[in-house]
């Protein structure tokens, strides 16, 4: 059996920044991961200024392929409003990849299966024994699901969604969002990304699509028809991809008894856009932070939301942004 003061459950990226934060101090840990690095992961892969900002690089640092957008395309239901932003767009593949190369780790591969507590200690599979554990495994994290049950009563915080990644010569280079499409409880995207590569997907609110009796694959369907309709896309899509996760609500619980939960794990999606990477750096940074110094770790310091509201409400307008922005309210 390997022991280790922490053990880190998920090397996206809540879990490369913070071992690469625990390194930095000198702390003792082990990275662990189910996939084999570079993964293939479908994300529309925003991120912020602020994301590189928190790493301590610039975009010009990033050696990948990555998109600059300077305005959105905004569908508000019948209008178009263009509103001036300044956003990135990567593919997870070499994001994921490039954050584990620039912390020098090397995850090792093991899928979590049993997690119990031994004389003070947390024993994962019978081979990894560790005083701590962080959990950064995503939506789907064995860590946050054995210590945080409570997160999957709380039904009104979960997104369903579809998306797909794929290469296709875009008519269209602009970003392109929706609000308030059909029966849609959320917004669907449209993100030409660097390289050749276009990402399309939807999101919504689970409990509120039940309650209008329809579902994340109808509107997806309904979505491919919009998209055939604008003339930004048209063909067949064999593997979009459908997952769940949590969108924040006020200041979610990350720490009980020596456990530690980072980024979709502990439900820090922001409500406005559904962006999960700044968060789940911030959060890694602020779990290693913890560990380090036994400071307690708390969401209240991690960004809300994506956009500036006050900006963003001056340059789309309070009537338009309430009749889309579902993600808002």
């Amino acid at each position: 059996m390997t022991d280790t003061d922490v053990l880190i459950v998920g090397a996206g990226p809540a879990g490369a920044v913070c071992a690469g934060e625990l390194q930095r101090r000198g702390g003792d840990f082990l990275l662990l991961d189910k996939a084999v690095f570079p993964r293939d992961k479908t994300c529309a892969g925003w991120l912020t200024p602020e994301v590189f900002h928190s790493l301590g690089l610039t975009p010009s640092d990033y050696p990948y392929g990555m998109k600059t957008f300077r305005r959105f395309v905004i569908h508000l239901r019948r209008r178009r409003v263009i509103l001036p932003v300044k956003q990135y767009a990567i593919r997870r593949i070499e994001f994921d990849h490039f954050l584990l190369e620039h912390f020098h780790l090397h995850p090792l591969q093991h899928t979590v299966s049993e997690i119990r507590q031994e004389e003070g200690y947390f024993v994962v599979d019978d081979r990894y024994r560790a005083r701590r554990l962080v959990g950064a495994g995503g939506s789907y994290c064995r860590v946050a699901d054995r210590f945080f049950p409570e997160r999957k009563t709380q039904k009104e915080r979960w997104i369903s969604a579809v998306e797909a990644e794929f290469r296709y010569d875009v008519p269209d280079d602009r970003c392109h969002l929706w609000f308030g499409l059909k029966d849609l409880p959320g917004y669907a995207w449209y993100v030409p990304k660097a390289d050749g590569y276009l990402n399309i997907g939807i999101g919504g609110y689970t409990q509120q699509m039940k309650k209008r009796d329809t579902t994340i694959r109808r509107q997806w369907e309904t979505f491919l028809q919009t998209l055939e309709k604008e003339h930004l896309f048209t063909g067949n899509i064999s593997r979009a991809k459908g997952y769940n996760y949590l969108i924040r609500r006020k200041d979610p619980p990350m720490e009980k008894e020596r456990v530690l939960i980072t980024g979709d794990a502990a439900g820090l999606a922001t409500p406005d856009m559904g962006e999960g990477i700044g968060p789940a750096i911030d959060s890694g940074l602020l779990a290693a932070e913890s560990l380090a110094t036994g400071k307690p770790l708390s969401a209240r310091s991690i960004r809300r939301h994506s956009f500036n509201h006050p900006k963003t409400l001056l340059q789309v307008g309070w009537r338009y942004l309430f009749s889309g922005f579902l993600f808002y309210l």
